[in-house]
């Protein structure tokens, strides 16, 4: 019998042409007992997401259609904000547009909130997606700061711990199969998967959309990590990505970068808003950040070179500087 202890609101947000998939999610979430309601934020969808929804004859989903696309900062924030104030439930779970839970998630979900101790307000549980393998190593233990919130590293490089990182590969590969731990801790999180109480709100607020798009979720979740509460990876609640995100698939080649062969509007954004984020977090020496800075621009210079990618490098060049001095909002295309 389903827990009906707590009611729940699903949050989402979607754009573009994406329905195949906001379909899957919303006919799995519908499912669920314990929804009271199901938020969507259509950012300008090339189709008509009311259309989809009215389909679905269930008075518990809510669309709330913007004539933009306000990226996922503002979206969340958008959706945030009314679910906090309009619907009628004791928690909000967040998920992508492309995130279909497994059948049993939201109940498992609610019955570890009851299990893992802390108050309402300083506690949120974050579902595993399988897809994600640094999601699945600190599921199985490894410490998360292996790879999140590294002190002064540029865009994930840093000199000073190449061999301690050569070490860990190592490692990696001699180690046998690890069984999942019961629920672990990780400082931030994205979006997709994750549930917190309606009290968190008043803690962490909302989402700032200045970043429009990428790492906004990161700023936003770290808040709880800051605010002295914690997030819990739990790794029997699952969520599937049905697409595959930007980067998936790209196969390296010698003298190039996947930064600079996919150059577009989101990797100015996601280079933007890393610069901002972690510059504010995790740099403690500036010397040692200055070193990572120059060598791994200087990489990529060179890189640049060889395959021909001199204008998306400077592009890149001016990601990186708007991000460092906290030029933040959305941009015009001559950016990307």
């Amino acid at each position: 019998m389903a827990n009906i202890k707590y009611k729940v609101c699903v949050l989402t947000v979607t754009y573009a042409n994406r329905g195949q998939f906001l379909n899957q999610v919303l006919k799995r979430v519908l499912g669920f007992a314990q929804v009271s309601g199901v938020v969507v934020i259509n950012n300008a969808s090339f189709y008509s997401v009311s259309d989809l929804a009215t389909q679905l004859d269930d008075d518990r989903v809510t669309v709330l259609n913007n004539n933009e696309n306000i990226g996922s900062a503002g979206g969340y924030k958008q959706g945030i904000n009314y679910a906090h104030k309009n619907i009628d439930a004791d928690f909000i779970w967040l998920l992508d547009d492309d995130n279909v839970p497994e059948e049993d998630t939201l109940h498992e979900l609610l019955r570890m909130w009851d299990e893992i101790p802390g108050q309402n307000n300083k506690k949120a549980l974050f579902c595993l997606r399988p897809d994600r393998a640094v999601h699945i190593r600190i599921a199985k233990g490894e410490d998360p700061y292996r790879y999140y919130l590294v002190r002064d590293n540029f865009m994930g490089f840093n000199l000073f711990r190449i061999l301690h990182n050569q070490f860990y590969k190592l490692r990696d590969k001699r180690r046998k199969d690890i069984a999942f731990k019961k629920y672990v801790q990780m400082p931030y999180v994205p979006y997709g998967g994750l549930l917190f109480h309606q009290a968190m709100v008043d803690v962490i607020g909302l989402p700032n959309d200045d970043f429009f798009l990428y790492v906004d979720d990161s700023e936003y979740t770290y808040r709880i990590t800051q605010n002295n509460g914690a997030i819990w990876l739990v790794p029997s609640c699952r969520v599937i990505d049905v697409d595959q995100s930007q980067g998936i698939g790209y196969k390296r080649k010698p003298f190039h970068s996947r930064l600079l062969d996919q150059w577009n509007f989101r990797t100015y954004y996601a280079i933007r808003n890393r610069m901002y984020f972690y510059s504010r977090v995790a740099n403690h020496n500036k010397l040692i950040f200055k070193i990572n800075k120059h060598l791994y621009l200087a990489y990529l210079f060179i890189v640049s070179l060889l395959s021909l990618k001199v204008k998306p490098y400077k592009k890149l060049l001016s990601a990186v500087n708007d991000g460092l001095e906290g030029k933040l909002g959305k941009v015009n295309s001559e950016k990307f």
